[in-house]
């Protein structure tokens, strides 16, 4: 059958969106695809299709277990039911029993924390992976944005599983980020596919403040004017709550989400926002990489994020239904200082390794389970980030193996991870000086975002402030900045359902 049949069959569109069908059809070939499509543009049918085209079980590696949810919860609304997650929330016995008939699934969805279970790698290994993709890939590389170090060990796991071709989906790579996760995966002789990181009908305007308090007062008046749904991005659980509440004072639908929230909160507020009974959403960034929501008219940013990667896969998070939408970004000078404390948390400092190090000296031959060694950081005082990363240094440099603490030489490894540690800081610094460079050009907006990946300008007609911006246009009616009473959802009966259904497919979830 043709896969414009196949497309129309089971997805129920009449074409490909730009991109697309070569991507799957070298997936089709059996060849190592590497493809980068913007926020929006359709990864997942990349692997979704191919299924309906004979290629089976498919193996998805996804960062966030809210991603994978979706993903499930759409192809299962498909009518699919060869489908599971495999995460670290699944309780023991249901995730053994999963086990034990794992050659029932055609999609199987892991976390690449899960991967590491020897269980679960012994039960893949039985059923013959056809295709294992890699979504989020840029996670992979140490030079990425969102660098997660159980992604290095997947070349591994793929060579273990067999080689399966593999499909490596991202939004957003430089070419030094796209260069590693070839390497990392050990791909072979790849089809590369990379596609403009530009999403031309956003608009993008740059507004700089004078101070907080103007900054507070302009998402207030943004807040009321434009037409919704929004997403407003902070880089504190603090800031999401104080601002959601001076939203809800000044009467819109808001509500805060984060990772510091309970589960059925911030379950009760997704489904809300996707059923369009909230308005706006101000959030951190554990908001909007597991959320399909087409009709996000705008994306605001109160604090700035720290790499150019992230603001684009975050204003690409409206207008995913290719209408005109509008990504708004407010500064101060102050601002700076943010980013700046933040690659402080995430790396470790120079004294707090030699006390790891000097620790685990006394410790030689002790042997942890995952757990214990990931709960070791908070002896130390660790951020979960800086200790995943110091983790992956010992275990790089053979300190720590097989969950073994081996004999090694304090002054010479605090040497070795000091200077891989730099490297990364420098790296992690430079990305936040490129985002802060774009802060302060005097070009159009949207050229100096795609030169930043070796693009040439895209002339679009409601381009930026720089080139001209009628906010006229992304306003409101009085009945669009309501949320819609069409259909009124009994939340307490739906949270109820959609808990259990969690919890029976899934295991509790985390999405943040």
């Amino acid at each position: 059958m043709p896969l414009t049949d196949l497309l129309f069959k089971h997805f129920g569109y009449r074409e490909f969106r730009f991109g697309q069908e070569r991507i799957i059809m070298d997936v089709l070939n059996k060849k190592d695809v590497f493809a980068m499509l913007p926020t929006g543009a359709g990864k997942s049918l990349c692997y979704q299709l191919p299924f309906y085209a004979g290629i089976s079980p498919i193996l998805i590696v996804s960062p966030l277990v809210s991603l994978m949810e979706d993903q499930v919860q759409q192809l299962k609304a498909r009518g699919e039911k060869r489908v599971i997650a495999l995460n670290g929330f699944l309780e023991f016995e249901k995730r053994m029993d999963i086990l034990k008939n794992l050659s029932f699934y055609s999609f199987i969805f892991v976390s690449p924390e899960i991967l590491q279970n020897n269980f679960v790698f012994q039960a893949l290994k039985k059923i013959n992976i056809e295709l294992m993709v890699v979504d989020e890939a840029h996670c992979i590389s140490q030079w990425g944005h969102d660098f997660r170090t159980d992604y290095l060990k997947l070349g591994e796991i793929r060579e273990a599983l067999g080689n399966p071709s593999i499909l490596a989906l991202t939004a957003t790579a430089t070419e030094d980020v796209r260069r590693d996760i070839l390497r990392q995966l050990n791909m072979s002789n790849p089809a590369i596919h990379v596609h403009s990181v530009d999403r031309p009908n956003i608009a993008i305007k740059l507004e700089k403040h004078s101070s907080l308090e103007t900054k507070i007062q302009a998402v207030k008046k943004y807040a009321l004017e434009l037409q919704g749904p929004g997403i407003i991005y902070f880089s504190s659980r603090s800031w999401a709550d104080k601002l959601a509440k001076v939203l809800r004072d000044e009467g819109r639908e808001c509500a805060a989400y984060h990772a510091g929230m309970e589960q059925e909160d911030r379950l009760l507020i997704q489904q809300q926002f996707l059923n369009d009974e909230r308005s706006i959403i101000c959030s951190t960034n554990a908001f909007g990489m597991g959320i399909n929501k087409s009709n996000v008219r705008f994306v605001i940013h109160f604090h700035p994020p720290s790499t150019i990667e992230s603001y684009l896969q975050e204003i690409g998070r409206a207008g995913r239904d290719q209408l005109s939408s509008i990504a708004i970004h407010l500064y101060t000078d102050e601002d700076e200082f943010l980013p700046l404390s933040f690659i402080d948390s995430e790396l470790p400092k120079e004294q707090e390794v030699k006390e790891v190090l000097r620790d685990f000296s006394g410790r030689v031959g002790t042997a942890y389970s995952s757990f214990q060694l990931e709960r070791e950081g908070n002896r130390f005082g660790f951020t979960e980030t800086a200790w995943r990363y110091l983790l992956h240094q010992l275990e790089g440099l053979g300190i720590v193996r097989n969950k073994e603490i081996q004999s090694f030489e304090v002054e010479v490894s605090l040497r070795e991870i000091q200077s891989i540690t730099e490297q990364h800081r420098k790296a992690k610094l430079l990305k936040w000086f490129r985002f802060k460079s774009w802060l302060e050009e005097k070009q159009c907006r949207r050229k100096g975002l795609l030169e930043r990946f070796g693009e040439s300008n895209h002339q679009v007609d409601f381009c930026c402030d720089y080139c001209g911006l009628n906010l006229e246009r992304y306003k409101g009616s009085k009945s669009q900045l309501e949320p819609t009473t069409q259909h009124v959802v009994d939340w307490g009966i739906e949270l109820s359902r959609l808990l259990t259904v969690s919890k029976e497919d899934h295991g509790e979830k985390s999405t943040g």
